[in-house]
């Protein structure tokens, strides 16, 4: 006879509960309404912000395959 799951498996992740998902649009309307209210300040960092994200991307992008082969 299979495993009953236990209530804590069964749980939706947060981000698909009705609170994350108000949360969620909050947030997109909220992202929506600064980028268009300051485009023009926000593009003129764009280039200093993909130079920017180059460290974090090395730094993040060496955990799934690391040089020492431990893979």
């Amino acid at each position: 006879m299979p495993a009953r799951p236990s209530p804590r498996d069964s749980r939706e992740p947060f981000w698909r509960s009705r609170t994350g998902i108000v949360l969620l649009m909050l947030a997109t309307i909220g992202l929506f309404y600064v980028l268009r209210e300051h485009f023009e300040h926000a593009s003129r960092a764009l280039p200093y912000l993909i130079l920017l994200l180059c460290p974090l991307m090395h730094l993040f992008g060496h955990r799934h395959g690391g040089r020492d082969g431990d893979q």
